[in-house]
């Protein structure tokens, strides 16, 4: 059976310990397999893709939603699937995007994207619970009928037209242990914040005080986090740390400001 008529675009840092276990998820069954590579890195990740047989390209970091567009308007099929390198495509996946783009009869006109579930392998365990599950992501659309969008680093896919869910997962290897998931929260506070201010937002004692209890309570009450264990409860109290950082961090850059406009 020839490649299915798929793109799949990344983006990627210095992941050299990763990014082949994505990368051979989807060699040889897609036409093309594009990475846009950090312009510094020098791990190792670029060899490992041209030994894939991967189309590289090396860029400054533009921030997730630019750097993102940028590898998919570098795609020559008329599918783009977006994936990142902590990523990989599941044997289920693959035989539901080969039955869905294989015919020649396009049976769904009209639907410009399909979104996926994503199922992520934390502390040990594949969380099927809580804000993590099935954070359903929208990955493959039709070449120019949608782009990344969205505030850094909290990246989505924006269609023009239907988008269609599939039924199976993509898994998420988010991260390899404690201290990998501190310097995430601590690395996504800072960009949220400081792309929260630039969008003309401010941060409020109402959003320190509420919202990280509130996504505690939302992840490991509402939406049953605590059926995942000592996993589901430490990914719940991140969440909320997220949230608490994030919004501390924009009071600290509101006074950052102040102070530099004040100055003589």
């Amino acid at each position: 059976m020839p490649p299915l008529p798929i793109s799949v675009c990344l983006i990627s840092g210095a992941e050299a310990l990763r990014i082949g276990r994505t990368l051979a998820s989807v060699r040889g069954w897609v036409a093309e397999i594009i990475v846009v590579l950090n312009q510094e890195v020098n791990d190792g990740t670029e060899e490992i893709c041209l030994q894939q047989g991967v189309r590289v390209f090396r860029e400054p970091w533009k921030g997730h939603v630019l750097q993102k567009n940028s590898a998919a308007d570098k795609a020559s099929q008329p599918w783009i699937f977006g994936l990142d390198a902590d990523e990989v495509v599941t044997l289920e996946l693959r035989r539901e995007l080969t039955d869905l783009l294989s015919h020649p009869t396009d049976a769904n006109p009209g639907v410009a994207a399909y979104s996926v579930p994503r199922l992520s392998f934390y502390a040990g365990k594949w969380i099927r619970h809580g804000d993590w599950y099935p954070d359903r992501k929208t990955r493959l659309w039709r070449r120019g009928h949608a782009h990344w969008t969205g505030l850094d680093p909290h990246d989505y896919v924006d269609a023009d037209d239907a988008v269609r869910p599939l039924r199976s997962p993509l898994e998420h290897y988010s991260y390899d242990n404690l201290d990998h998931h501190v310097a995430k929260l601590r690395s996504y506070a800072d960009i949220s914040a400081r792309e929260a201010l630039k969008a003309g937002k401010k941060a409020r004692l109402a959003d320190l005080a509420f919202r990280p209890p509130w996504r505690f309570i939302r992840g490991y009450v509402i939406r049953r986090g605590f059926l995942d264990g000592v996993a589901g409860f430490q990914i719940a109290w991140m969440t909320a740390l997220l949230a608490f950082l994030k919004y501390a961090r924009m009071v600290e850059l509101e006074r950052e400001s102040a102070r530099l406009h004040k100055a003589p």
